[in-house]
Parts: structure tokens; sequence; C-alpha cells
């Protein structure tokens, strides 16, 4: 217990270190010629970023028999949030100045950002219910689906990402490549071990 706690603290203070860097590099004014961009631009990376890492946690662990990663699921999936949060009151507070017409008519002429506010919206549910109380309330089952929205929320903030940068698509098809193989690997039936199969011989007493 105590090593997982340790290895909890490990993981927040590795997740806040970006952050973290942000926020010196502001201080000092090394976020370039649009530090708010720049900002949006960032907290917007880490968001998708701790969602394929959240998304993850399953393959890694069946594969590699990492079973310990899975008490570090919901932590990361909340860091996802918390970027998402940061990202969109960046755009609302220090970009539009919290002007609802001024938003609302961003959307209208830009639907990415329609887009990356449906993905953050699905992520809302997600970090609520993310208490073992929430698992009891819904059951196990109900909440493993509620939390397939992981998937939906990663898929919007992939095209979000794409529609933003235009041209240069390297880092979204990156981040889309490494979503697929997860869609891949969840989706495709994978064959159950059989059982080994008694002999012919002892079978038939040869």
């Amino acid at each position: 217990m105590n090593d997982v706690r340790f290895y909890k603290i490990l993981v927040g203070v590795n997740a806040l270190i970006p952050l973290g860097l942000l926020g010196y590099d502001g201080w000092r004014g090394q976020l370039g010629a649009n530090p708010i961009e720049f900002f949006l631009r960032t907290t917007g990376v880490l968001t998708l970023s701790f969602l394929i890492i959240t998304l993850s946690i399953t393959p890694l662990r069946k594969m590699f028999g990492w079973n310990a990663l899975i008490k570090f699921r919901r932590m990361l999936g909340l860091f996802a949030f918390f970027y998402g949060f940061l990202h969109l009151t960046t755009y609302s507070v220090f970009d539009r100045s919290l002007s609802i017409p001024a938003i609302v008519a961003d959307v209208a002429q830009r639907p990415f950002i329609a887009i990356g506010m449906a993905a953050l919206l699905m992520l809302i549910p997600l970090a609520v219910t993310s208490t073992n109380g929430w698992v009891k309330r819904l059951g196990g089952k109900k909440w493993a689906r509620l939390h397939k929205l992981t998937y939906v929320a990663a898929i919007l903030g992939v095209i979000h990402f794409w529609m933003i940068v235009k041209s240069d698509i390297f880092y979204p098809a990156l981040f889309g490549l490494v979503l697929a193989g997860l869609l891949v690997y969840r989706l495709v039936p994978r064959r159950k071990p059989q059982l080994p199969l008694a002999s012919a011989s002892g079978e038939r007493g040869e």
C-alpha cells in the first residue's frame, strides 16, 4: 500500500511538471509572441496525451502482465480532465474574456472549437464518477460502459487537434495512429487460450 501511495505521488508530481514549466516560462516572458495561444496549444496537447496514456493502461496490463498499472488509470484520467479544464478556461477567460456572445460567435465560425468543447463535456461525468463510491452506485458494468466515453473524447480530441493545425499534421496524425491502434486492440476479438487436450494415446490407452 505504501509503495502504491509513493508511486501515485511520483506520477502526480511528474504530471504537474509541464504546468510548472509553463508557469516558469510565463513568469520569464518566454512563451513566445502569443503566450495565450502557446498555453492553449500546450494544455490541449497535454490533455490528449493523458487521454492516450489512460487508454493505454489496459492493453499494457494485458499484454505484459503489468497489473499494478490499473491502480493509476483513474488518476491519469483525472489529469486529462485537469489539463482539458485549463485549456477551456484559458480560452474562455483570457482569449474571450468570458464574453458569451464572443464565444458563441467563435464556435459558429470555427467548428473545431465546438468539437473540443464536446470532448471536454464528455470528460466531466467521467471525472465526477471516478471514485470508488460511484463505482458502487452505478455498478461495475454500467460504470465501465460510461467510461468508454474516454475513447469518444479522445477521437474528438484528435479531430480537434487536426482541424487546428491544418497543414502540419504530423503530431495529430501520430496521436491518431496511436489511438487507432488502441481501438483496434479493443475491438478486434482475441482468442481465449485453449486448455490443453488430453493426448490421443492417453485416451486410447495406446
